[in-house]
């Protein structure tokens, strides 16, 4: 059994579950029972994630409480878009609280929430989904290798 703490470029295999101050869970390895495995600094969390795992060893199970700067941000302003709502088809009429798929020039698809729909407009949200909220971060360490 290794003993290593985690630090910068180690390898971690870890479980963890994301929650909201409400209690509800926003996302969890342990619901599909396959734990994350990254290495520390590879861009797979943000550095404020990291942050709470240095110094944690294999076996520690800790939770973090994360406030929306330290967490998914604050919704910025500048990811709310308007659409109108003459360019979405019969088959994707946009419903409040909806996430649409909308593909980006390079091909790739972005999730948008639907907002507001007021007269013809469509205010759509890029936001990350957990942005502006304090998150409650939990982590079991499975393993840390070199």
């Amino acid at each position: 059994m290794s003993r290593l703490p985690i630090e910068h470029g180690r390898e971690v295999v870890m479980h963890f579950t994301i929650k909201l101050t409400d209690g509800s869970v926003a996302d969890s390895t342990k619901m599909s029972g396959k734990p994350a495995k990254f290495r520390m600094g590879d861009g797979s969390l943000t550095e404020n994630f990291e942050a709470c795992l240095v110094g944690l060893r294999e076996g520690a199970e800790r939770e973090f409480t994360l406030e929306p700067k330290d967490a998914f941000g604050e919704p910025n302003p500048d990811n709310y878009y308007y659409v109108d709502s003459a360019k979405f088809s019969d088959e994707t009429r946009p419903e409040v609280g909806a996430i649409l798929a909308f593909t980006q020039p390079d091909g790739t698809d972005l999730p948008g929430i639907v907002r507001k729909i007021e007269g013809p407009t469509v205010t759509i949200d890029f936001n990350h989904p957990l942005a502006g909220q304090t998150v409650i971060f939990e982590v079991e360490i499975i393993s840390v290798e070199p």
